[in-house]
């Protein structure tokens, strides 16, 4: 069967830039293992699954598969399909989109534009987290550093979870950021077979003064050896960010993502805290449409 997608390009306003991300529209019919084998054939890092919402206030319900695996929410996704769906609409001004995806409704906001637009998310699910790192030395050494590379102010490595579960860990600057690589040979035993199957390096040094932080992400095991932009990692830098010792009130970031990849992306973060506690939080960024077709599947 013949079926509609999109590519589009997120967390940037330009095209061949950010993190690509396809979208096929009309996926009824498609079985788990076709959806993964068409996401394998796009070989691009996350693709995206329309079908029919099951409640009326929903815009559509969303599968997600990276090439690897499927998962139950993804930022990157979550903002190129609301900027789609808001393109498919038509019409100007501003609008919500709600996206039925298996970690539950994602609440979105979009402003539709010329061949694009920006869309951001309320995060579906608080950061929980999981949990500090009992071996810095095997975690640096999976990712091709050393234990001295390790280390941004008050931060130490964490697993936290919002939808998808990511050890965080923090680097000296932009030279020690630039230099990871993951090993491997040594990722299992730093990370095991399961969650959390990606790694979130961070560091306060940047590239754009405007800009907070700059990050990388590796997630071998969901076949995205390094992601240019991922939004259910800051979906959870929210909580590691919420227990820094910032104060109540609204915090907004600008996070600078696959600079080293040459596929330059910003993803925005706001959080509020009421007594001291994170009391929610939205990620957002732009995105282009880059292309159409079909696709037989």
């Amino acid at each position: 069967m013949r079926r509609r997608y999109f590519t589009l390009d997120v967390f940037t306003t330009r095209r061949f830039a950010g993190n690509p991300l396809a979208v096929v529209l009309d996926a009824g019919g498609l079985e788990s293992a076709a959806m993964q084998s068409v996401a394998r054939e796009f070989n691009l890092p996350e693709t995206v699954f329309v079908f029919p919402a099951d409640d009326p206030k929903h815009r559509a319900r969303v599968r997600i598969f990276t090439p690897a695996r499927e998962l139950p929410f993804a930022g990157h996704p979550t903002v190129g399909a609301a900027v789609l769906f808001a393109h498919l609409d038509g019409g100007d001004g501003a609008r919500e989109i709600v996206l039925a995806e298996q970690v539950g409704p994602v609440v979105c906001r979009v402003r539709p534009g010329s061949g694009g637009g920006h869309a951001s998310f309320a995060i579906p699910k608080l950061p929980e987290k999981l949990g500090p790192i009992q071996d810095t030395a095997k975690l640096a050494a999976a990712l091709g550093l050393k234990s001295a590379d390790l280390g941004c102010g008050n931060f130490v490595p964490e697993n936290w979870n919002a939808g998808n579960s990511f050890t965080f860990v923090p680097v000296r600057g932009l030279e020690a950021i630039g230099r990871a690589r993951p090993d491997m040979t040594r990722w299992g035993e730093a990370f095991g077979p399961g969650d959390p199957p990606g790694a979130f390096l961070f560091c306060r040094e940047v590239a754009e003064p405007a800009n907070a932080y700059r990050a990388r992400m590796f997630a071998p095991a969901m076949g995205v050896l390094e992601d240019p932009a991922t939004g259910s990692a800051v979906a959870a830098f929210a909580g590691v960010l919420a227990t820094s010792g910032l104060g109540d009130g609204r915090h907004d970031f600008a996070i600078e993502q696959g600079y080293e990849m040459g596929r330059p992306s910003l993803l925005h973060l706001s959080l509020t805290l009421r007594a001291r506690t994170l009391e929610g939080a939205t990620v957002g960024g732009d995105a282009v449409i880059v292309s159409e077709g079909m696709i037989e599947a």
